[in-house]
């Protein structure tokens, strides 16, 4: 039999519920703008910024990004692998090093944890880096010298090493009681329950992966090899050229997409992203209740 709510509990539900539409409505306002904004005639933003509801539909943004599909398709494909491999193959290391370092038993765990924390403090500078990736490791114009700078991550190995800190020695013990080697309970045991945090590093990987275009202008002078971020800059750029000559269009009465550019080379690049969300927001919300104590 269901227990009735007290009248103040219904109104405080009802508070929090108010409270809680009001704010996703404001965090959902800034993207609504961006799609609204893309959809928009460039004219219409001049004159009368950006709207909700837009009244005149224009499609001339996304035929401008779109004006080589092939192009986008492939850097899509770039971004895609890049993220995929690159998230992987960091949660692998990120993990065997949390693992590692959160063992009581490793002697070396301490001075091994500061001099991941030092490399957070200091940086061996961005020519020097240059040099090490194209001349000694042969990385120009590779996929790898989009992979391996944000590989590995102090920050993430020492959340990582923390969240396996709190998995009960119990556990580790009772296998090695059984038998089983470092690398089987690593496998078998850490890894299946540390899904919380590889959930979220992962996120961490796939967002660093997705949104990087830096390397790729430092390293890729391939066209063929571009990832999406860094083609859509170029085309922001090719579109910011043409805004200087904005007197030759005027005069022919045509005003070249350049605000509703920006917009729809937004939806373009954090549309795909945004559908991974859904995926491990269980694991977000599992990760804050793991340390509970149960009553």
């Amino acid at each position: 039999m269901r227990m009735k709510a007290e009248p103040a509990t219904r109104v405080f539900n009802l508070v929090g519920y108010a409270l809680l539409i009001v704010i996703s409505l404001l965090c959902l306002i800034p993207f609504w703008l961006i799609v609204a904004g893309s959809f928009t005639d460039e004219l219409e933003i001049v004159s009368d910024g950006f709207k909700l509801f837009p009244v005149t539909v224009s499609f001339e943004a996304y035929k401008s990004v779109f004006q080589t599909p092939e192009q986008i398709i492939r850097a899509y494909g770039v971004t895609i692998g890049v993220t995929a491999v690159g998230s992987a193959l960091g949660l692998l290391l990120t993990s065997m090093a949390g693992y590692v370092l959160s063992r009581k038993d490793f002697t070396y765990r301490n001075p091994l944890s500061f001099f991941i924390y030092f490399t957070t403090l200091f940086s061996g500078g961005l020519i020097p880096w240059y040099i090490m990736m194209t001349k000694h490791l042969g990385l120009k114009d590779s996929y790898w010298a989009m992979i391996l700078p944000p590989l590995i991550s102090a920050w993430n190995i020492i959340l990582m090493k923390n969240f396996m800190k709190s998995i009960p020695d119990s556990i580790v013990e009772s296998a090695k009681i059984d038998g089983a080697g470092d690398f089987r309970i690593y496998r078998q045991l850490i890894l299946p329950l540390s899904t919380p945090g590889l959930a979220t590093i992962g996120l961490f990987l796939a967002l660093g992966y997705w949104n990087d275009w830096f390397n790729a202008n430092v390293f890729i002078t391939d066209d063929g090899k571009y990832p999406l971020q860094f083609l859509l800059y170029k085309i922001l750029s090719s579109a910011a050229v043409l805004q200087t000559d904005n007197g030759a269009y005027l005069a022919a009465n045509i005003v070249p997409p350049t605000e509703t550019l920006k917009m729809a080379v937004a939806v373009v690049a954090t549309g795909p992203i945004i559908l991974l969300y859904p995926f491990v927001q269980r694991y977000f919300v599992k990760g804050l209740t793991i340390g509970a104590v149960k009553g």
